[in-house]
């Protein structure tokens, strides 16, 4: 199949159709992993049948003003499947590309399936994005993670892709044995200086039928609380934002089947993870506002854009809460200002009396 790149030509935020290969390609068993409970089907390659099947069963889905369509392949170590492989799933999802339906491809894979083999393997598919699944540059965590690469293995891999015209995306996992904040940030340094186009951030999660859950069970690992894994993800949400650089994920995605009973049997799980880790940053935010208005009685005021509200006000209005006990306010109002800037917030000047 000769179509060459065409993902590139349209910048705009892609409709992403998800096609899970659950573990397939995958030449180790990572101590968190289960991707049964993650994507919600068995481990295994997928059919041609069942990709073209979801695909057209997805296109049928209202998805408003929709740009771009992106075809993806998660959950497996993509580059990891036999060539045959490789090129039957890239062939398919080019007949929707082909039709029109869809402009580009993307995958997930492992540093460690990088080389110039690889990549020339699939040069002449209109890929747009290749995710690496980085998780640590720390060689400590990635050995105690039983991952099977190492941090040279990541740094080789990043210097091969930008040589290619793909959109890099990296995934971060904090909270894994033998992990700190000083490693994670360690992590996000290293990685930041090959400027990707976008990070996701994942704190560990003790996942039924994982290593990590023996481990669990038997006392050798303790993962991160909510509290714990909100403040180290914001710490990485932060550094990556002064950088330019997008998080597009915080936290697994919800679904059924994480949400079932028992599948996850500890750590910092929350279906809307990333809303609180925004929320955090909020509060953080109006308390140094409020610092510097040590005057200030009563009401206090807060403008940030519209979008912004609920985060701000924090899940069950706990920013609220906790900003009139800390600084003792009567009551605390948020209202819109959409000719702010995206992130800023600001305390509304009182009228005089």
């Amino acid at each position: 199949m000769n179509i060459k790149n065409v993902g590139r030509i349209k910048k705009q935020k892609p409709l992403i159709i998800p096609l899970f290969i659950p573990h397939a390609g995958c030449p180790h068993q990572c101590a968190f992993c289960n991707q049964k409970v993650i994507a919600g089907q068995k481990a295994g390659k997928i059919s041609l049948k069942a990709v073209r099947r979801q695909i057209d069963q997805f296109l049928t889905y209202p998805s408003g003003k929709r740009e771009t369509v992106q075809i993806s392949f998660y959950g497996g170590n993509f580059l990891g499947l036999e060539p045959e492989s490789i090129r039957a799933l890239l062939d398919e999802a080019c007949r929707f590309i082909e039709k029109g339906k869809a402009e580009s491809i993307r995958f997930s894979t492992r540093p460690d399936t990088i080389s110039r083999e690889t990549l020339k393997l699939i040069s002449s598919y209109p890929i747009r994005t290749v995710e690496l699944g980085v998780q640590s540059m720390d060689d400590r965590v990635l050995e105690q993670a039983r991952r099977g690469h190492t941090a040279l293995d990541t740094k080789n891999a990043l210097l091969l892709l930008k040589e290619t015209p793909y959109d890099i995306g990296l995934q971060i996992m904090t909270g894994l044995p033998g992990d700190n904040e000083a490693s994670t940030l360690l992590t996000a340094q290293k990685l930041a200086e090959f400027s990707p186009a976008f990070v996701r951030i994942y704190p560990a999660l003790v996942l039924k039928d994982s290593l990590l859950a023996r481990w669990y069970e038997t006392g050798k690992f303790h993962p991160l609380t909510l509290d714990e894994a909100i403040h180290r993800v914001k710490t990485l949400y932060l550094f990556f934002q002064e950088r330019a650089i997008p998080v597009i994920r915080m936290g697994l995605q919800a679904s059924d089947t994480l949400e079932a009973d028992q599948n996850v049997l500890a750590g910092p799980y929350h279906p809307a993870f990333g809303h609180l880790v925004l929320s955090s940053i909020y509060l953080d935010k109006a308390s140094e506002l409020l610092k510097k208005n040590p005057g200030l009685t009563g009401t206090a005021t807060f403008c940030v854009r519209l979008q912004n509200i609920s985060r701000m006000r924090g899940q069950n209005n706990r920013n609220i809460k906790i900003l009139k006990k800390r600084f003792r306010l009567d009551s605390i109002d948020v209202i819109p200002d959409d000719g702010m800037a995206a992130d800023d917030i600001r305390l509304a000047e009182r009228e005089p009396l």
